[in-house]
Parts: C-alpha cells; structure tokens; sequence
C-alpha cells in the first residue's frame, strides 16, 4: 500500500478569468510554509514530491522540497482540467456549470464534446496516475477538480464538486495499485460549497 498525501495549490495571484497560469499571491505563500511544516509533522523521514506543471502547484510545493533537499518531480498526471475554451472569461463560465454538474454530465457536455477533449481520459488518467504512485508514501501538489476526481473514485460520490478543498487543503488517500481508499478528508471552503449551492 503507498500513502498519497494529496495537496490542492495554496491561493493564486488570480482565477481562471484573470491568468492562465498564475503563481501564488502572499496569503498563498503563506499557506504554502504551512502546509509544508504540516506534512513534515505527518511523515518521518522525506519522500518523493510531485506536482502539477502549472506555477501555482510547483509554488505550493517549493517550500515542501526546500526543507527536505528533495528534487520536485513534475508530473502532467495531476494536473488541472483541461478547458475546452481558450478566452478566459468564457472557460470560467464553462468551469463554472462543469463544476455544479456530475462526471457524466461533462462527459456528455456539448461544448465539451466539441473541444475534442476527452474528460472521461482525464479522469482516468488522474487515477491511473495515483494508482501507479509507489513507495510507503508520496506527496502530490494538485488542484481542486483533480482532488474531486480522486475523492469520487475513493467514495462512489458522483457529482464533479463532491467537496470543496481549501486552498493547501490536505487529503490522504491509499492505493494498493489498483484502487484508491480515503484515509482523511481535507479542510473544506465554505465559499465554494455557497457558490455551487451545496452548503450543509
């Protein structure tokens, strides 16, 4: 069994309607630190880092691979989704139902389906990524939709947003190289279960 200790990206100089690739504002710098001191709490001795390829998780992950001399090993397996649309303000409104929405609602989504981008793909390939992951434990600097895919395949839960991690929210799983289980669910937003109308 490998422990996936799963890391959305601390918060972003700006949103999917402002940069394509955005690095970190301060408050994620901070959060970054602190997530970094967290997951040296949780683990003895280092162990492998990963990250998205995108700033914002490679940012996240520095302070992680700073304290432990690691090397961060980039990996496009858990990266962002990828939109269908290039104009910035028009793939966050896309984001936005994606998000209030099931996986087979996207799947099945017109604009998606147009765009030839194989959601469905994604998906699995985010699982296969972490299934594949080997070692006692790893580390993975992600984001929000990636760590839903994971939760979803953890749980059975079938709605794209199934929860709404913080940003430097920290989510524990395990593979056996096959499936994934949830070990501990990470910190939540409020704000993004309000947007999406699923606040309890």
């Amino acid at each position: 069994m490998t422990r996936i200790y799963m890391i959305r990206h601390g918060k972003a100089a700006a949103g999917w309607d402002g940069d394509a690739d955005p690095g970190l504002d301060a408050l994620g710098q901070s959060q970054a630190e602190a997530v970094a001191e967290t997951v040296q709490g949780l683990i003895d001795a280092p162990v492998a880092i990963f990250s998205s390829p995108l700033k914002r998780c490679r940012e996240t992950a520095a302070p992680l691979a700073k304290a432990w001399g690691q090397t961060l090993q980039i990996e496009a397996g858990v990266g962002e989704i990828p939109p269908p649309i290039d104009d910035l303000n028009a793939r966050t409104q896309w984001l936005r139902r994606v998000m209030a929405g099931t996986w087979d609602g996207l799947y099945s989504d017109a604009v998606s389906a147009d765009s030839g981008i194989d959601f469905r793909g994604w998906n699995d390939n985010v699982l296969a990524t972490l299934n594949a992951m080997q070692g006692e434990a790893v580390v993975i600097f992600s984001h929000f939709i990636a760590l839903n895919a994971a939760y979803c395949a953890a749980t059975g839960a079938t709605d794209v947003v199934s929860f709404a991690p913080a940003n430097c929210s920290l989510s524990t799983f395990e593979t056996d190289g096959r499936t994934l289980s949830l070990i501990e669910q990470g910190a939540e937003t409020d704000d993004m279960k309000i947007a999406l109308g699923k606040k309890s």
